[in-house]
């Protein structure tokens, strides 16, 4: 009879952090500000495409049956004992930021694998299947919306929708998931599984702070990416009178600095405001920019604070359509989020198995986005986060995590999905 609380077990380790190693090459690139290694594997390029192909490769070698859905998303599948219930599914993202290192995301993918093999080895079976997930376009920086493959898997965005949004270039989704030949025939709404878990590093320092190797994640806190474009008017630096300017670049500073200010007042509480991306055309030493693109990326784990900030960005693009004679704005939303509670029944699953292997853990809000916030809408769900070194800098190539932490947080996950496996 099979045991209702099932042994723990232990991954090897030093396979796990070979297969990090071995997929952070494939697009790999030499940092000129840090002197490092980074990874720049943006979704559908020819070294995303490569990537997959080699996790492809590795779950084949781990005896898993892989499908590809029609968002590219990957899945390798571990039967279990009822082929009717319901499977266990983990995994995460490979596609990377362009500056970035080699554990976001590829932990989840990697770990899951190394999991399966570690019971292959050891000769045990589970009553539901057990699936690793690779998600299309998790960072969203190319196609411009972020979790894209999950959020489609899960039923939140439409395939039509994915398909045709553009990157900088002008290429479709479609068309570079045509291209590089991941257009799979599958269905891409997931069937709920019965519970989901990702592993990923903390991309931040609460951990390190805490002086833990495992958080057990109780949710992920809300997202809201605008895009806006702010249309002024071209002009001689030397002969434009001041107050007779259009000026986009100034528009786009003022922006920029009120959301800091937003942020230091303290009135929206938890919230944490970026603009990552900012280009002004014609971008010339002698001209006053004619027009300034920027992205801001707000963040905050209280949906309520997050809609009165989007208000007050909102009230402060109205304000600045006035403040200088011919300008203009316009706005796209790029993606939004809510908060996302975790599963305290699955957490509670994982913090048994940190104590079982006698890692310290703690319990922690996420502050980046995953696609385990999108599997939630479908299952039972939660996530382990494994400590990053250097105050868990992260789309950075000094992201970091040791081997031996790597190590654990699988131990945990292994553990995890087997008793979750086995559950009636």
């Amino acid at each position: 009879m099979r045991s209702p609380t099932p042994e723990k077990i232990t991954v090897n380790g030093d396979r796990l952090w070979q297969s990090l190693m071995d997929l952070a090459e494939i697009g790999a690139y030499d940092d000129e500000r840090t002197g490092l290694r980074g990874v720049n594997r943006l979704a559908l390029t020819d070294a995303d495409a490569a990537g997959r192909r080699q996790v492809i490769t590795w779950m084949e070698q781990a005896c898993l049956t892989v499908r590809i859905d029609r968002m590219g998303n990957i899945y390798g599948r571990r039967e279990g004992t009822d082929p009717n219930a319901a499977p266990v599914l983990t995994g995460s993202h490979i596609d990377s930021v362009a500056t970035a290192g080699a554990f976001d995301g590829c932990l989840g993918v990697l770990g899951g694998i190394e999991v399966i093999r570690t019971l292959d080895e050891r000769g045990i079976t589970t009553r539901r299947p057990i699936e690793v997930g690779v998600f299309t376009e998790e960072e969203g920086v190319r196609f411009g919306t972020d979790m894209l493959g999950s959020a489609v898997a899960a039923g939140r965005l439409t395939l039509d929708y994915a398909h045709a949004l553009t990157d900088r270039d002008g290429l479709t989704l479609g068309g570079e998931l045509a291209r590089t030949g991941l257009n799979g025939s599958t269905d891409v709404r997931l069937t709920p599984p019965h519970a989901y878990v990702e592993c990923h590093i903390e991309q931040g320092p609460v951990l390190a702070e805490h002086n833990v190797e495992i958080g057990v994640v109780t949710g992920v806190q809300g997202i809201s990416w605008q895009e806006i474009t702010i249309h002024g008017r071209a002009a001689h630096a030397g002969t434009t009178p001041t107050h007779l300017r259009a000026d986009a670049g100034l528009a786009a500073a003022q922006i920029i600095v009120q959301l800091r200010a937003m942020v230091d007042s303290g009135a929206y509480e938890g919230l944490r405001a970026t603009v990552g991306h900012l280009i002004v055309h014609p971008d010339l030493t002698n001209i006053v920019p004619a027009r300034a693109e920027l992205t801001v990326d707000l963040r905050n784990p209280d949906d309520a604070q997050m809609a009165r900030a989007e208000r007050a960005l909102a009230a402060l693009l109205d304000d600045l359509e006035g403040s200088q004679p011919g300008l203009s704005l316009t706005t796209r939303q790029m993606a939004k989020t809510a908060y996302v509670p975790f599963d305290t029944g699955v957490q509670k699953v994982i913090a048994q198995a940190a104590d079982d292997h006698a890692l310290d853990h703690i319990s922690l809000l996420s502050g980046a986005g995953h696609d385990a916030q999108e599997i939630a809408a479908l299952c039972p769900t939660a996530m382990i986060f494994v400590r990053g070194e250097y105050d868990g800098i992260s789309h950075n190539p000094r992201e970091y995590s040791t081997p031996q932490a790597c190590a654990h947080g699988v131990d945990v996950l292994a553990t995890t999905l087997l008793r979750l496996a086995n559950q009636d």
